[in-house]
């Protein structure tokens, strides 16, 4: 299942091989999608419960839509709930804590530009919103220039992966 997934631009790189289904608030883009890929899509709102059957799903995808949701532990539980015992939920975030950001507030008072980001992550609490269902929990820190001379001040963005408990 591929949560947030617009157009499919991400969704097409695992769709071959795999029976997918596509979640996203934006039905213009689901049809988009579903014309493109030839996928199961479903328009729904992720801040709310989602329609599927407990264990339904193997894996889940939430990239780059953590941050826009205004319930993250509602959704969160959510996908906890329709993933089977052992089920992994793949995503990402930006950077909350990355230096341009500190920098921004600093002289604006402003985390960041974009208005619809209603969360900003760091290493330590996206860990924190993603442990409270998931067993294990990995995340990295990847992207940008220096990110290898202070990863956690200069990469643009953290990846996660979480296994529910089984």
């Amino acid at each position: 299942m591929d949560l947030g997934c617009r157009m499919g631009d991400l969704t097409a790189r695992f769709v071959e091989g795999n029976e997918v289904v596509g979640v996203d608030v934006d039905e213009r883009a689901l049809g988009v999608c579903r014309d493109r890929l030839g996928i199961r899509t479903v328009t729904h709102d992720l801040s709310c419960t989602l329609p599927f059957p407990d264990s339904e799903f193997d894996v889940a995808v939430l990239s780059e839509v953590l941050e826009h949701l205004p319930y993250p532990e509602l959704t969160l539980g959510e996908i906890s709930r329709i993933l089977r015992p052992g089920g992994v939920l793949i995503g990402s975030v930006p950077n909350g804590a990355r230096l341009r950001n500190r920098l921004s507030f600093l002289m604006t008072g402003v985390v960041e530009q974009d208005p619809t980001h209603l969360w900003h992550y760091g290493p330590a609490s996206l860990r924190q919103k993603l442990e409270t269902g998931f067993s294990q929990v990995e995340t990295r820190l990847v992207g940008g220039r220096f990110r290898s001379l202070m990863p956690r001040m200069m990469a643009k963005y953290l990846l996660f992966l979480c296994v529910k408990k089984a």
